[in-house]
């Protein structure tokens, strides 16, 4: 049987980074969180996907807070760090979802989901194969500025 009770010692933040390496600027997700996890960070948690899926919606049972991380290709700003809310959203395959779809999730498993966050970044060069750009590495340095103010705050 599933239990739904938070294991003990669990973090109470949750970084929750999402996109894949090998896709030039899709790699911002995992790279912040990779430089977040190197602080160290008492309670705070880091965990590094290629995309959401359902299960992530038990990750964040029990936190106090979430953060997501992701690549933004429409962005204009070099990032953006919102709150976001439940939400049925989806994205374009049937095996990924958008952050407000993995708290939509919780919610109808077990209820209200923390307060969370989404840092997005912004890139411009997903091909397969690509490096990270050079304004996606601009654009990461001030995003881990505005994450490490949110995670101390």
């Amino acid at each position: 049987m599933l239990s739904l009770d938070p294991p003990a010692g669990l973090a109470p933040t949750l970084v929750l980074a999402v996109g894949n390496a090998s896709r030039g600027d899709d790699a911002l997700g995992p790279l912040a969180a990779s430089r977040i996890e190197a602080l160290r960070l008492p309670g705070v948690e880091v965990l590094i996907d290629f995309q959401l899926q359902v299960e992530h919606a038990l990750d964040v049972l029990g936190r106090r807070r979430v953060l997501f991380i992701d690549a933004h290709a429409a962005l204009e700003a070099p990032f953006a760090l919102a709150p976001i809310a439940p939400s049925a959203e989806r994205l374009g395959t049937s095996h990924a979802l958008a952050p407000a779809a993995v708290l939509e999730v919780h919610r109808t498993l077990v209820g209200a989901p923390p307060p969370a966050w989404l840092l997005a970044i912004g890139g411009r060069s997903f091909e397969l194969g690509a490096g990270l750009s050079a304004a996606a590495a601009r654009n990461l340095e001030q995003a881990l500025g505005a994450a490490e103010r949110w995670l101390r705050g």
